[in-house]
């Protein structure tokens, strides 16, 4: 087992020969769990790891405990023949419980941690963790998730030259204008599109696949984006109105889909009813609902802009109106006629954050808790850009949209080697980095969360704040490779739309583009027949969506990874380049299938015979086989 947890693979090899664990309920009990349970959970250990036996550490109150393991019969049919599988029982002892695995072997030990084995001593960052915190609702893990900004979707009823009403802050655009990229026109360039519009291509979401549509933000505002709310009581007449959202989440929900909302709670706009009232009268209630400072203008604003003032999440009143109970905006839409399924909260990373405040859990467990009696199927999503681990303890939002432990490292494998793009949010160019760089990046993320987290993260490989895929990686092989990742690892693929039909854009302003209804040579038939293929694979398999992940190859430019559940076990492999292949253990088929078995659900046959399955050397390629199962 020494340096196969840090080196790449010689050729022909893997790393299935190294004991494994992850969350899923294949190796942990499934939950929900209370404080005093006894959960068991589970460690494959392959025979050629060396292992003679395996203890179990679990902290308590800060106080790490080590006990023996158990040897036991596999879990499930179905499971290679040389691992052994080892048993113990973790005590819910606190709130969020830690524990991870000691590996006893001839010559020494390691640690088993969610970032894979070690032969040192680590810290308790990448720990595996039990949770009382309830997950996410069921349907999220299944879900795949549409972004639109309303903006550039649709207009309905009206050709691409035609205007509604133009508000006095707006540019108009024609539809097939390119949008701009930087400058003071980029939140005032009004394309026109509307709630209705949305509704009149449901039929487009239906083909495609996707079952959640997720709005950028609805309320009146004085810009394209929204997200400097004028008020949160009524939807923007822009837009069409409550009517118009009313009908767009009827006819959502009619057809069986889930609508989701948008929320700035850090600021609003310095148009919104709350803040002018404020600033005319320092005596209202509103006056304490913003962060005041001495140097101009007055008030604490998002990142120095003064448009968007910063609200004070210490006021009760200002958590009675926005987050808190039945009368609360949060709760509001969730009832009908709007009936939305759950929101995605705007810079959550920030709401309640300012020098030596730091109220963001309480609100959000407030948030969490407000849904929850409003309807407890309803999801709540946080934006954090950069590492959410602090804030995703499982207690507030049930997930967050996952730019670092998935969009970045996949961006950053695929990107295109010419590109002069900058790395997202960085005054650097982005640099193409090994497989080995992306899977350490995803493991790193990974592993600082709950599975309860980890399996619900939402997954993209963009939005509207960032580069257009296509135009990040530059080839359109690479496209397929990045949809493959993004529709076979943990958690819930979310596709901004465009992206289906080969939208580009260099950067979040240049990449909200208007969707090519009737301009065929913007509209790119292969790719969105790309996105609903692997959708429908996604769909068509319960390892995709509920499975654990067990990496098998990490290669700089190749990397392949196995989804599994009790009853099924999928093989995904991702390619940039061509690269030497490997040759994994013919024990992950059941020995009574003949050679050549394996079930394509994607890309190219797999070549299976007594000496293994060949993973193909040729790239890019994305495949995706059914080992065993339905």
């Amino acid at each position: 087992m020494a340096g196969r947890h840090e080196a790449e693979p010689e050729p022909g090899a893997h790393l299935l020969d190294l004991p494994h664990h992850d969350g899923s309920a294949l190796h942990v009990a499934p939950g929900p769990y209370a404080l005093g349970d006894r959960v068991r959970v589970r460690v494959r250990v392959p025979a050629a790891a060396g292992v003679t036996a395996v203890h179990l550490r679990v902290v308590h109150d800060g106080e790490p405990r080590v006990g023996p393991m158990a040897r036991e019969e596999p879990p499930a049919a179905g499971q290679p023949p040389s691992e052994a599988w080892y048993v113990g029982e973790v005590e819910v002892h606190n709130p969020v419980t830690t524990y991870r695995f000691l590996l006893q072997t001839a010559d020494g030990h390691a640690w088993l941690t969610g970032r894979g084995v070690h032969l040192r001593h680590v810290p308790d960052a990448a720990d595996f963790r039990l949770t009382v915190h309830a997950p996410a609702p069921s349907w999220a893990r299944h879900a795949v998730v549409y972004q639109v900004f309303p903006d550039r979707f649709a207009r309905a009823g009206r050709g691409p030259a035609e205007h509604a009403e133009v508000p006095a802050w707006a540019e108009p655009a024609q539809w097939s204008d390119e949008p701009v990229g930087s400058g003071p026109s980029t939140p005032r360039q009004l394309y026109g599109g509307d709630l209705a519009g949305i509704e009149e291509r449901l039929d487009h979401l239906a083909t495609l696949g996707v079952d959640v549509l997720y709005l950028t933000p609805f309320f009146p505002a004085r810009s394209n984006h929204r997200y400097d709310a004028s008020s949160f009581d009524h939807v923007d007449p822009v837009l069409g109105g409550d009517h118009a959202l009313a009908s767009l989440s009827a006819a959502v929900h009619a057809r069986g889909m889930r609508i989701m909302g948008d929320l700035t709670t850090n600021h609003t706009g310095d148009a919104h009813e709350w803040f002018r009232r404020a600033q005319q009268d320092p005596s209202s209630p509103e006056a304490r609902f913003y962060l005041a400072q001495e140097a101009p203008p007055g008030y604490v604003s998002w990142l120095g802009h003064a448009s968007l003032p910063k609200l004070d999440h210490r006021d009760p009143e200002l958590a009675r109106r926005l987050v808190d109970g039945p009368g609360s905006v949060i709760a509001r839409w969730l009832a009908p006629p709007f009936a939305l399924d759950g929101w995605r909260i705007d810079v959550a990373n920030m709401t309640g954050r300012h020098r030596d405040v730091d109220v963001t859990h309480q609100v959000a467990r407030t948030i969490r808790a407000t849904m929850q009696a409003a309807n407890p199927e309803a999801l709540l999503v946080s934006e954090h850009f950069h590492d959410a681990s602090a804030d995703l303890l499982g207690d507030g939002w049930h997930a967050n949209m996952n730019y670092d432990g998935f969009s970045r490292p996949v961006w950053s494998w695929l990107a295109d080697p010419r590109s002069t793009l900058p790395a997202h949010g960085l005054p650097v160019p982005q640099v193409r980095r090994t497989g080995q760089d992306m899977v350490a990046t995803m493991r790193d993320f990974d592993s600082a969360l709950p599975w309860a987290v980890t399996s619900h993260q939402w997954n993209l490989l963009g939005s509207h704040d960032t580069p257009r895929l296509r135009t990040v990686v530059g080839d359109p092989r690479l496209v397929e490779v990045a949809v493959g990742l993004l529709m076979t690892y943990p958690g819930t693929p979310m596709v901004f739309a465009g992206d289906e039909v080969g939208a580009t854009g260099r950067n979040g302003e240049h990449a909200r583009t208007t969707m090519p209804w009737d301009e065929p040579e913007r509209w790119d038939g292969a790719t969105f027949e790309l996105y609903r293929r692997l959708i429908t694979v996604r769909r068509s398999s319960p390892a995709l969506r509920e499975g654990g992940l067990r990496w098998a190859v990490v290669a700089e430019d190749a990397v392949a990874y196995l989804r599994e559940t009790p009853q099924e076990r999928v093989l995904v492999l991702a390619s940039r380049a061509p690269w030497r292949g490997a040759v994994l253990p013919r024990g992950l088929l059941p020995r009574h299938l003949p050679a050549g078995t394996a079930q394509t659900l994607h890309g190219p046959d797999l070549l299976v015979d007594e000496a293994g399955l060949h993973l193909p050397a040729e790239g890019p390629v994305l495949g995706v086989w059914r080992l065993t199962g339905p």
